[in-house]
């Protein structure tokens, strides 16, 4: 017998109607509240309320901007560890969303976490008002691995006092739990398990392009931008059919996914991850805690060039992720994508300038020192006689830095842009050479210093741009090409000197600086030096 229309939604209200009173049994459901709210003071501005498919939402009205934090968009996830997530329970009456929801389990600053992690935020100049304004959906970075949408450099009030847009910010599935693929160990159900955290973003931009007029904003105009593993999701997303028409325009930073891990190479770390917890089998996975199965992080990768911990990061399974994203060339389904790809002179200075001996390097000393950190198989002899070419004045540890952003973050940008031009997409590049005067300047345009600049919170805590002028001024440059691309399809603005598209004849590149330049194929002769050896992107291969 087959159910009628009616059985099934019957069917489905008691099922969630059970399942929310387990939660609530176990207390795992936020505080909500049926009361209203509180008559606002003579300097208090009454919270506003939204409503959402699952409920209504009571968020803050903070310096004239809307703000709703920790609004669920999938449901906890421990119960479909490995697999696609849910729709969010409905609750009854108010929910509070006044603070951020849980990280994805991880360790850092941002760990433990929690695997209900599904929250995303939302800051907005207005509700309801017709006024379709475009949306800014930011990616987090920290690799695969780390980060979450709660960190105040990604405060979107600053874009939405600016700019008159709706921002948003979204936590997703992380390293074990959204990128372990597990398809070749026989169940079905498990063939996607090494993208469900690029399934999760999926689900979330379709709750925002759901309820982008409930928040002011436009369904059809909606920008992803991203920074470091966030701008790597966003190259990912722009190859998966799941995809496909959330998104009208994408903005990354120092972020790049050429080739996704191929099924053996992903098939092998998902070994190497269950010998690490103990676990011969999925469902001795599924029965680990968050805490032991987090333990997994932690182990080696098998890589050759590289050593690291497990790599974790999308799979080129044939399903979720048919192709590689930007290899042999770019994916067909985002050719009418406006893109912007950047990145920053120093990249490197972030992660490598933590060390004192790699600013006290000698001629002698800086071959091993650079074999060990560049990540690309050329000699590093042949790099330093070419660093000293095309710069004859960089000291030993200059030619360090430059060549190790050269060869493990900046190729990434090359290809895709190049990619792009082939396929005759709308694409522009940028460089940010303006650097931090932190720390008498010794880290430069580092990895991440771009964030600050673009979010245009160079007034919040972490930011590193210091507070000077010149970092406002650049904040401003880049927030308003931002916003300009967001709302146009192009970043050019009056602000700006002319900014061309992307060409392999000309690679016209904005460099963001103290005063914007356009150039031509900028670091011409180190691209020139680094095409020498086939890029490989991390995680491909085993």
């Amino acid at each position: 017998m087959i159910d009628s229309p009616a059985d099934l939604q019957r069917r489905r209200f008691l099922r969630d109607s059970a399942r929310y009173a387990a939660m609530l049994a176990a207390g795992s459901v936020p505080l909500l509240s049926t009361a209203a709210p509180a008559v606002p003071g003579p300097r208090q501005a009454a919270a506003p309320l939204a409503t959402v498919r699952s409920g209504r939402l009571r968020g803050q009205a903070e310096h004239g901007v809307n703000v709703f934090r920790g609004v669920p968009y999938g449901a906890d996830t421990r119960a479909r560890r490995f697999l696609p997530a849910l729709q969010e329970l409905p609750w009854r009456g108010v929910r509070d969303a006044s603070a951020y929801g849980s990280s994805a389990p991880q360790g850092g600053s941002d760990g433990p976490g929690s695997e209900d992690c599904l929250y995303l935020n939302v800051w907005t100049p207005a509700l309801r008002d017709g006024g379709k304004r475009p949306i800014l959906f930011y990616i987090h970075g920290g690799a695969y691995n780390n980060g979450s949408g709660s960190d105040p450099l990604y405060d979107g009030s600053a874009l939405c006092r600016r700019g008159d847009v709706v921002v948003v910010t979204v936590n997703h599935r992380l390293n074990v739990f959204g990128y372990l693929y597990l398809g070749a160990f026989g169940d079905p159900a498990l063939a996607g398990s090494g993208n469900v955290g690029q399934l999760d973003l999926v689900q979330a931009l379709q709750w925002v392009r759901q309820h982008a007029q409930e928040f002011g904003g436009d369904a059809g105009n909606i920008t992803v931008f991203g920074q470091s593993g966030g701008g790597a999701k966003i190259a990912t997303l722009m190859a998966m059919p799941a995809a496909r028409g959330l998104f009208q325009r994408a903005w990354t930073m120092s972020g790049q996914q050429v080739t996704a891990a191929g099924p053996r190479a992903a098939s092998q770390r998902a070994r190497i991850a269950m010998q690490a917890v103990g676990a011969n089998d999925v469902a001795a996975l599924r029965a680990l805690s968050t805490e032991a199965l987090l333990a997994a992080t932690r182990a080696r990768d098998p890589s050759r060039v590289e050593d690291t911990g497990l790599y974790l990061g999308p799979v080129l399974d044939g399903a979720v992720l048919p192709v590689h994203p930007f290899w042999p060339e770019a994916a067909a389904q985002s050719a009418g994508i406006p893109m912007v790809i950047g990145n920053t002179h120093d990249e490197t200075r972030a992660f490598l300038g933590n060390d004192p001996a790699n600013f006290a390097l000698t001629w002698e000393t800086l071959p091993a020192t650079l074999e060990k950190e560049q990540y690309t198989d050329l000699l590093p002899s042949t790099v330093i006689a070419a660093y000293r070419r095309l710069y004859p004045h960089y000291t030993p540890s200059e030619v360090f830095f430059a060549a190790t952003t050269a060869g493990r973050s900046w190729r990434g940008a090359v290809e895709e842009l190049e990619a792009r031009a082939r396929q005759g997409a709308p694409t522009w590049a940028y460089q940010l050479d303006w650097g931090s005067p932190l720390d008498g300047g010794r880290f430069g345009a580092f990895h991440t210093l771009d964030i600050p600049l673009v979010f245009d919170t160079t007034g919040q805590p972490g930011s590193r741009t210091g507070g000077g002028d010149d970092a406002r001024q650049v904040a401003a440059s880049m927030s308003e090409a931002l916003i300009a691309f967001a709302r146009h399809g192009d970043p050019h603005h009056a602000g700006l000197p002319r900014w061309d598209r992307y060409s392999l004849e000309r690679r016209e590149t904005m460099l963001f600086d103290r005063v914007p330049r356009q150039a031509n194929d900028p670091r011409g002769g180190e691209r020139e030096l680094y095409r020498q050896a086939p890029f490989i992107q991390r995680g491909t291969f085993g």
